[in-house]
């Protein structure tokens, strides 16, 4: 469930429209608009009648949730109301916010179109969530909608505290001169709906909106365990985010005494230690996406969840450290429990390795197929995707992806070297940072697959037992 408007969905806000269809179903084209990262769908019909926009409505949100993504419903209140939508916007000549908040309740989203800093002053005082501004330039959409001049915009952005989307005939090649202006985001329809490679048309705005509101580096946060070797934990998050070119943060859950042979001991931060570090970065640069590496108590797990839910954090990656490569363990048994029950559910991606997979799913794991039946039990009971890494364990570097019902294989390539010290904490991290610039799912698996492939054939060979990969393969430079 998507709850209440957060600035960053309005980053990129696509809009539906029929009109560009050619053989292909809306569904279909708003799933590659959501995988070149739009951050918000509006679903706007013109022409079919109720019930058949009641189903696609049902199909459509489902499908945005599963990627995290609020849906917004066109004008009909009631219909949103049905269907049980994120929210719905409506224009100046609609109903008015404050009736609009009274049928949908507080916890929805309200969208209001504006022009002038009076009806946006008015739209935010009556209970609205963010505003639609423009037309900015020229649209075929709304033939009759005159350009707003950028000057009202920015006036528009610095008169309300509540985020702004512009929108109206936004190209590339229009965008960036919206630069500067106070927009959290851009709204677009044919930009997207209109172009051949619609995955790739989104991508490039999404890349193109961040210029236009300063923040040209996605950022991802990881949330685990110190550990004083570098080879895993925060220092290998840290590494792996850099490297995937994501800007890093951490919070920290606990100091680790360990080297490539062991662990000898561990220093937990107090849970008020840890609440203070997430507020302090969800309230100053909101991170992209999350990775949850060890936390080795209920007390810690309890803040993260807490903490996660209040800022309605996105792209939440899992890893369920419980026993370290050298074979110690890294959490308490009661905190097995809290974890399941309350940090699992959030996850958008849960990643264990065999042993973890078999804790989680209450099975034994000899086989492929149990894998199967394992990621699906685990993806079942908390309701997220699983990635079941088989690793040397079972079948090489083969790792399986379970979502929604079914199953796809990640082939890997088994490379021959002893020092796999932190390659859970890498894959996720890897993971998390593709996710953080956009990527769907199946494409940062892939690619976090490839980088830790290139880590590991890269063969560093430091300490006396499992030691670390080479995170900075790919980085230019002398030794």
């Amino acid at each position: 469930m998507i709850l209440n408007c957060k600035k960053e969905d309005m980053l990129l806000y696509a809009v539906t429209d029929r009109s560009w269809l050619n053989g292909e179903t809306l569904y279909d084209q708003v799933e590659k608009a959501l995988k070149g990262g739009v951050t918000l769908v509006q679903l706007r019909e013109k022409k079919l009648d109720r019930e058949s926009f009641k189903q696609e409505a049902i199909a459509m949100k489902e499908l945005c949730h599963r990627y995290q993504v609020p849906l917004i419903i066109n004008d009909d209140v009631d219909l949103a109301l049905e269907v049980d939508a994120d929210g719905v916007h409506v224009g100046q000549s609609d109903m008015e916010a404050e009736d609009v908040r009274k049928k949908l309740g507080p916890d929805k989203i309200i969208g209001v179109s504006a022009k002038t800093v009076e009806q946006a002053l008015t739209a935010q005082a009556h209970g609205a969530d963010y505003l639609g501004v423009g037309a900015v330039y020229a649209t075929g959409s709304k033939a009759d909608a005159k350009e707003l001049n950028h000057e009202t915009l920015q006036a528009i952005c610095e008169a309300v505290d509540i985020p702004v989307v512009a929108i109206g005939g936004i190209t590339r090649s229009n965008i960036l001169n919206l630069k500067g202006r106070g927009i959290c985001g851009v709204a677009v329809i044919s930009a997207i709906f209109a172009q051949p490679d619609i995955t790739q048309a989104a991508r490039e705005l999404r890349k193109l909106s961040l210029d236009i509101i300063g923040q040209k580096m996605p950022a991802a946060l990881t949330i685990a365990g110190s550990d004083s070797s570098g080879g895993a934990g925060i220092q290998a998050d840290i590494k792996t985010m850099t490297a995937n070119r994501v800007y890093a943060m951490s919070a920290i859950t606990a100091l680790t005494a360990q080297n490539t042979t062991g662990v000898t001991g561990i220093m937990e931060v107090t849970p008020e230690f840890l609440s203070e570090q997430l507020d302090d970065i969800f309230t100053d640069i909101f991170p992209d996406a999350v990775k949850i590496g060890m936390v080795s108590s209920s007390a810690l797990i309890e803040v993260i969840a807490d903490r996660l839910k209040q800022y309605q954090a996105k792209n939440i990656v899992v890893d369920p450290v419980m026993v370290a490569t050298s074979g110690s363990s890294l959490i308490a048994a009661n905190a097995v429990e809290t974890m399941q029950k309350k940090l699992l559910p959030l996850a958008a991606l849960v990643t264990p390795n065999i042993p973890e997979a078999e804790i989680l799913s209450g099975m034994k794991i000899s086989t492929p197929e149990d894998m199967i039946r394992a990621a699906e039990k685990i993806s079942t009971s908390f309701r997220c995707a699983v990635l079941l890494k088989g690793g040397h364990q079972l079948n090489d570097a083969n790792d399986l992806l379970f979502r929604d019902g079914s199953f796809k294989w990640f082939n890997g390539k088994r490379i021959e070297n002893p020092n796999t010290h932190g390659t859970g904490c890498t894959l996720s991290s890897a993971i998390a940072s593709n996710l953080a610039k956009g990527y769907d799912l199946d494409t940062s698996v892939e690619k976090a697959k490839n980088y830790i492939s290139g880590a590991l054939a890269a063969m560093l060979n430091l300490g006396k037992g499992s030691g670390p990969m080479n995170h900075a393969y790919r980085i230019d430079g002398e030794f």
